[in-house]
């Protein structure tokens, strides 16, 4: 967890000595990161990819906040200054509702919002283009599960919807 925290995948103050559910989401961003079958479980190859691992770096580097979801791997980074703050383990778009590519703004933000179209609520809701979001949701496996959202794991959500103040650029690859 020390390491994980290092590297900025989790927090200082989720530290606990537990492999609790923050944790396996930690692991799994590293892992997706590092190129390691994502299953939050650190076996031999990810502790020899934690011995040796750096942050993970943005592809822009820009002065102030800047969110970057790469589709690809699963990860979010919250970025400001052009260096990364946090990876934080992520489910997009699933075939046929891929999250969209491009750079965006946050242009709408609720605490708790309802998707009329999907009958399920979207709590710490930040939406960047059209009627996709960041927003906390129950599952967020290591594979594209949602309906073009960007999903976060819940105890995640309340730091990406601070972080992802109004007109905050959303770059998606």
């Amino acid at each position: 967890q020390r390491t994980l925290a290092r590297l900025r995948y989790l927090p200082a103050g989720a530290v606990t000595g537990r492999d609790d559910y923050r944790t396996q989401q930690a692991v799994m961003a590293f892992q997706a990161w590092q190129g390691i079958g994502r299953d939050g479980v650190v076996g031999p190859q990810t502790l020899r990819a934690l011995r040796s691992a750096e942050p993970p770096a943005p592809r822009e580097a820009t002065r102030g906040p800047r969110i970057e979801v790469y589709r690809d791997k699963g990860v979010a980074l919250l970025v400001q200054g052009g260096r990364v703050v946090r990876a934080i383990h992520v489910s997009t778009g699933k075939p046929g509702y891929a999250t969209p590519a491009g750079t965006f703004n946050v242009y709408r933000k609720a605490l708790k919002d309802w998707s009329y179209p999907f009958q399920v609520w979207l709590p710490y809701a930040s939406y960047f283009t059209g009627g996709i979001a960041f927003h906390e949701y129950p599952d967020v496996p290591a594979f594209p599960a949602s309906h073009g959202c960007v999903r976060v794991p819940a105890p995640e959500a309340p730091l990406v919807y601070r972080f992802a103040q109004m007109g905050t650029p959303v770059a998606v690859y």
